[in-house]
């Protein structure tokens, strides 16, 4: 398998919301719905693809979309999916630090999102990338009537450096000081 992530575009909507229904079974958003949040002024939408799949209905590997109105300071990372044979690699993980690399790129110092609280394995990641409880909304999702825990993130600011010498140009010096010494 061969990941590739790239902005979402209209033409991957059906690829998307075949893989919303599936994930989203009693509360997938509506195509036009997606569609708006695809095209969107505000709206970052990613999807992990496949191009090597031989079958067109696993291209799909999964999607994640972040609203982040400019200046706002403040996003929410709107929906993430991964198709069910793409589980288990990280790449929910990897969505979720394109979408914060976005939001630090557009100045967003507040990260927010709502989770099912009978998610554990989503809930687990959120808390692993830095995501802490805010509060619960009482039956949240609809028809199911189940809760949704809110969590928020500070957005780390990169941290900046100056390079390391890489070992090629540590052997030059190294090789430079030999011949000082030898008088060269």
């Amino acid at each position: 398998m061969s990941v590739l992530m790239r902005r979402a575009k209209v033409g991957d909507l059906d690829a998307i919301m075949r893989l919303e229904r599936a994930t989203f079974v009693t509360d997938a958003w509506s195509e036009e719905t997606m569609r708006r949040e695809i095209e969107g002024p505000h709206g970052y939408y990613l999807v992990a693809v496949d191009d090597d799949a031989d079958d067109p209905e696993r291209r799909l590997l999964g999607y994640a979309g972040l609203l982040a109105p400019a200046g706002s300071g403040q996003g929410d990372i709107q929906t993430i999916a991964v198709a069910p044979f793409a589980r288990g690699i990280g790449l929910g993980r990897g969505l979720m630090h394109a979408l914060i690399t976005q939001a630090r790129r557009k100045h967003v110092g507040e990260l927010f999102l709502e989770v099912r609280a009978d998610n554990p394995i989503a809930r687990a990641l959120y808390d692993s990338l830095g995501f802490v409880q805010t509060g619960v909304r009482r039956g949240y999702y609809q028809p199911d009537d189940v809760d949704a825990v809110t969590m928020r993130l500070a957005v780390p600011v990169a941290v900046t450096r100056p390079a390391e010498p890489d070992a090629a140009s540590g052997a030059a010096a190294d090789h430079a000081d030999r011949d000082d010494r030898r008088g060269a």
